[in-house]
């Protein structure tokens, strides 16, 4: 078993706001791995008194326990616990209605010697390379869609028509997209944030299978590293247009 994990904070001087994990049961058979991409609320009153990177250390601790030890419970369920348990923590001082209350993208997947279950929710993207050749993208295109139509994402949180992330409602997990491959159809997985995916998406360096490709023979912290580079190389977001100069950015590469 090869796993390989990264993670960079946007910028040194706050808190990284990805979470990314992997867990390996004690009886040695099978795994989980969690990523999650804190999202970085307008400035201005959320209603929570907590940092986001404090709701994705819980909200992805919960949740990589709940994969790895429950395998009675679908993953969506396992989110579903996990956001009901990160809510609890915190719903006596916080006002978890307010619209832009702590909330994450979410990336899970979980093996065993059977299959390999998967789900996906908002930007972050899971890498599945084929055992018999080519890579297969997971995406919650959402967020792509409506940008493409012209509508105001800001709107469309969480809301029918819109897009959604794990906040403090549970029953989100049922918009995440889901689904499994037999355990002999894959040979490794990759989780990426948004910050990482930069490479293929923003800045046009390679398509998914070169993205994978990279990520086998360098590992996550050079797709990182060379993020980094094309964005020093656009200071300015002139050529490369982004909401921000630097993202987070974290990797997981498991090859089961």
């Amino acid at each position: 078993m090869r796993i390989e994990l990264a993670t960079a904070p946007g910028d040194q001087q706050y808190p990284n706001e990805d979470y990314a994990s992997v867990a390996l049961p004690a009886s040695g058979s099978g795994g989980a791995l969690v990523v999650l991409d804190g999202v970085t609320p307008p400035a201005g009153d959320d209603g929570c008194v907590h940092s986001v990177s404090w709701f994705t250390a819980r909200l992805g601790g919960s949740l990589l326990e709940l994969s790895g030890s429950r395998r009675d419970m679908p993953l969506t369920q396992c989110l579903s616990e996990a956001i009901t348990r990160t809510a609890a923590s915190h719903s006596s001082m916080c006002d978890l209605s307010h619209l832009l209350t702590p909330q994450a993208t979410v990336v899970a997947a979980r093996w065993d010697a059977e299959r390999i279950e998967y789900l996906v929710l908002s930007d972050s993207v899971l890498l599945i390379e084929r055992a018999h050749g080519g890579v297969t993208p997971v995406l919650d295109d959402r967020i792509d869609r409506l940008r493409a139509e012209g509508r105001r994402l800001a709107p469309l949180r969480n809301t029918e028509g819109g897009f959604f992330t794990a906040a403090a409602d549970p029953t989100v997990s049922d918009k995440a997209v889901t689904g499994e491959f037999p355990r002999g159809e894959v040979r490794a997985l990759a989780a990426l944030t948004d910050g990482a995916t930069r490479w293929v998406e923003r800045f046009g360096e390679g398509d998914w299978a070169e993205c994978f490709a990279l990520l086998r023979k360098e590992g996550p912290q050079a797709l990182i590293d060379r993020v980094r580079a094309a964005e020093h190389a656009d200071p300015d977001r002139t050529a490369f247009p982004r909401g921000k100069t630097h993202d987070d950015a974290a990797v997981v590469f498991v090859e089961p």
